[in-house]
């Protein structure tokens, strides 16, 4: 099994360019079933989940050609709508295959979703949402057995939470529903903003009619498509703490900053100094850092996604920080870890109380989940010493090339097997 290798105590310089988005990349190749024409996507990350839904496009009977960070899907041939628990175990976009495939055949069994261990991730506001358009469901064996007997049918929707699986999901269903939907209490993360281009790029009909309401008219055909996919906001993210953390001086490109505008205040609040351009960010990281309190929250919110990065920040701070996870249940599993590298994190239900005035220690670690890992890196790159992280698989996950990206920019990592 292959482990990275860190050797720290190096201020990050230079350039990285961020790869396309990986959640934006997984509701659009999903929402690719809905075409029997050929799809042109480009921009895509070469990351282990993006491979693993064009593996599960292709069981569903896709024709895919992927060069470079370039696919060329045909579905003239798509007829299966089976969706297996090996495929869908490892990630929990697999769900996202079950609203094209009602919308297509009407009917559709797609196996119950995994990914990282990170809460319970219920498919419940999916499957209640996808009822209200005709759908009937039962779950047998880890399997959703779902049909719609007269077709989908177009219905208002109220989400009862703010779910981004779901409002995908129901998105790609009602394009082909008959008749017009209201969703409302959508989740607004500029993926979903994504997909909703990409559908109109298709030739759907969507509109945004209130910050968190869409309507959508069914249509019954849809345009051979090209579309280039969105930056990844959490690699950016993800980077600019990695400059704030080790004092580095980096600019980050291939981004829209006005999109993490939160990201950026939280970090010019902590201390780094930081001004934008239309496609760059030039981050300076500061010898002090100051202490904050964060929240996670839907978007524009902080995100959940970068609560284990910017903790290893605030592990730095000079004063005590608390961070709060509104997102998922299960998501300081990378606190123990922290700590024994020499952070002093204490939990209480869903906060993290961050002492700060840390000086982490090398040591060898365990990944327990995609954002753990990297937050592990963040760490060890401030460390003197080496330090070991073990099933970095959950890495490989979501960040494309991180060991040479950070190679680039003058930390010392290396993957041995």
């Amino acid at each position: 099994m292959q482990k990275l290798e860190v050797f720290g105590a190096n201020k990050l310089k230079g350039k990285i360019n961020i790869s396309g988005s990986k959640n934006a990349s997984l509701p659009i190749l999903a929402a690719t079933l809905l075409s029997n024409k050929k799809v042109y996507l480009n921009n895509l990350p070469k990351v282990k989940d993006i491979e693993t839904m064009i593996n599960l496009l292709k069981s569903l009977g896709s024709i895919t050609k992927f060069n470079k960070n370039s696919l060329i899907i045909d579905n003239y041939k798509q007829n299966k709508n089976f969706a297996s628990y090996n495929l869908v175990k490892t990630m929990r976009a697999g769900i996202l295959v079950l609203g094209p495939l009602l919308a297509k055949f009407g009917n559709a069994k797609v196996s119950l979703p995994g990914g990282c261990a990170i809460g319970t991730r219920p498919v419940d506001i999916h499957l209640k949402a996808l009822s209200k358009l005709g759908v009937k469901y039962k779950i047998i064996q880890g399997y959703v057995h779902a049909m719609a007997p007269k077709g989908l049918i177009g219905s208002k929707i109220h989400f009862s939470k703010i779910s981004v699986g779901a409002t995908e999901n129901l998105i790609i269903a009602s394009t082909l529903a008959k008749g017009t939907t209201i969703l409302s209490n959508c989740a607004i993360e500029p993926e979903i903003k994504d997909l909703v281009n990409f559908l109109i790029k298709m030739g759907c009909n969507l509109k945004w009619v209130a910050k968190r309401s869409l309507k959508i008219v069914g249509v019954n055909q849809i345009n051979e498509t090209s579309y280039s996919v969105m930056f990844d906001r959490i690699e950016a993210g993800t980077y600019l703490i990695a400059a704030a953390v080790t004092e580095g001086n980096l600019k980050i490109k291939n981004i829209i900053p006005k999109i993490i505008l939160t990201e950026i205040n939280t970090l010019r609040k902590i201390g780094a100094k930081i001004t934008t351009k239309k496609n760059e960010i030039h981050i300076i990281g500061n010898k002090k850092i100051n202490n904050v309190n964060i929240k996670t929250a839907p978007y524009p919110g902080f995100p959940t996604d970068l609560q284990a990065q910017i903790m290893v920040l605030l592990c730095k701070a000079n004063k005590k920080s608390i961070v709060k996870e509104d997102i998922f249940e299960n998501r300081f599993m990378h606190v123990a870890e922290l700590n024994r590298m020499g952070a002093n994190i204490s939990i209480k239900g869903n906060k993290a109380f961050v002492e700060g005035n840390t000086k982490f220690a090398a040591a060898e670690l365990m990944a327990t989940d995609l954002r753990a890992s990297v937050s592990l890196i963040l760490a060890a790159l401030t460390t003197k010493g080496k330090s070991v992280i073990n099933r970095i698989y959950h890495l490989d996950r979501g960040y494309e090339n991180i060991e040479k990206k950070l190679k680039k920019v003058g930390a010392k990592i290396r993957r041995v097997n």
